[in-house]
């Protein structure tokens, strides 16, 4: 199969009986080996599976290919990536992984395979007795978020290979997040219970769901306490605030918002609704790398929240910003980001494939 030629067929009626009772059982009730959809199937014409394949242009494929050629003349011989203030982040690690194996490649195994190979060794080489990962002299400012993003790309990794190294640095990973969930329900920027805010605790939902589907255990009041805290972070106007002491709505938490809920297994429902409508308001129009701040963030969740709803949302979501990164990727295959090239990349690289359906984190 092409790398790129996404799975299109239809779900079984025994199949889609399956899905709905997983739905029914609750938040996070799938288990290692099946897929992430919680929600009943919806209507082949309303399934962005059927014509994803169209999505791809000839100019968005050559775009990553450029992309990920790009990402792999970054890695560092540590398996690291990353320049100025976040040289060796974990976070961008990660997301560079995940980059490559969105496009088919998996650990040793592909055009890019020894690239997520040498990422796993990194972050494996950077995950502590505690389980938290984080690199000495790494620049990141809030490290909670190298750790989420970090423990997702291990249970990605973990669920393709059932490797026992793997699988326990992920353990720790999974459990420090567990330990130091606060009251409220979230996270914030280091491993401590205290305060939280959204941006930080979608890193962590997302991380615990992709676990959880790996065969890990999660504790269902930590699901409970995320699905609560994510409500609560919701404004009047379908967006969502920074932390839930109040504060108006943006872009990029409003997307993470919802991708939190799709994360907690909520697919349908007014929060859901109402948090789509809001990011609508933000459709890609050519102009947004100029005039949105956190614009890879945003568009990371923004184009997970459209591909899960699929229909009309999915149908003018995808071609706007796939357009947009083509046009403004750089001549050597980057896409510029005031974190860094690596990271503008690779968020560039998993928005771009998200049609692939590869990744069973993105997965419908």
């Amino acid at each position: 199969m092409n790398r790129r030629t996404p799975r299109i067929s239809t779900p079984s009626s025994s199949r889609r009986d399956f899905l709905r009772a997983c739905a029914a059982a609750g938040p996070w009730a799938l288990g290692a080996g099946v897929g992430l959809r919680t929600s009943p199937i919806r209507a082949a014409d309303d399934d962005p599976e059927i014509t994803a394949g169209e999505m791809i242009t000839v100019e968005a494929d050559k775009a990553i290919d450029a992309g990920l050629q790009f990402l792999a003349g970054r890695q560092q011989p540590d398996g690291s990536f990353g320049g100025g203030g976040y040289s060796r982040d974990v976070a961008v690690a990660a997301l560079a992984g995940m980059a490559f194996m969105a496009g088919g490649s998996t650990p040793g195994r592909g055009p890019h395979g020894d690239k997520v190979e040498n990422c796993i060794k990194y972050l494996a080489d950077n995950t502590q007795d505690s389980g938290y990962i984080n690199a000495a002299g790494s620049g990141s400012h809030g490290p909670m978020y190298g750790h989420g993003f970090a423990t997702l790309f291990l249970a990605e990794t973990y669920g393709m290979t059932r490797r026992a190294d793997i699988r326990d640095k992920l353990a720790r990973a999974v459990n420090l997040i567990c330990t130091t969930q606060n009251e409220d329900g979230g996270w914030r920027y280091q491993p401590i219970k205290k305060e939280a805010d959204l941006s930080v605790t979608i890193c962590q939902i997302m991380a615990l769901r992709a676990a959880k589907n790996a065969g890990l255990h999660v504790p269902a009041e930590v699901a409970d306490k995320c699905i609560e805290y994510v409500k609560k972070s919701q404004n009047a106007d379908g967006g969502f605030m920074y932390m839930i002491s109040g504060g108006q709505s943006a872009f990029p938490r409003s997307a993470a918002g919802v991708v939190a809920l799709y994360s907690a297994g909520i697919y349908d429902g007014p929060e859901v609704e109402r948090g789509l409508a809001y990011i609508m308001d933000y459709l890609p129009s050519g102009g947004g790398f100029n005039r949105e701040s956190h614009y890879f963030y945003g568009h990371y969740y923004a184009v997970q929240a459209m591909w899960t709803k699929g229909g009309e949302h999915w149908r003018r979501w995808f071609p706007a910003v796939r357009d947009e990164l083509v046009v403004r990727q750089r001549k050597d295959g980057s896409w510029m980001d005031p974190i860094c090239q690596e990271y503008g990349t690779a968020m560039a690289c998993i928005i771009l494939q998200i049609p692939n359906n590869y990744l069973p984190i993105f997965q419908r």
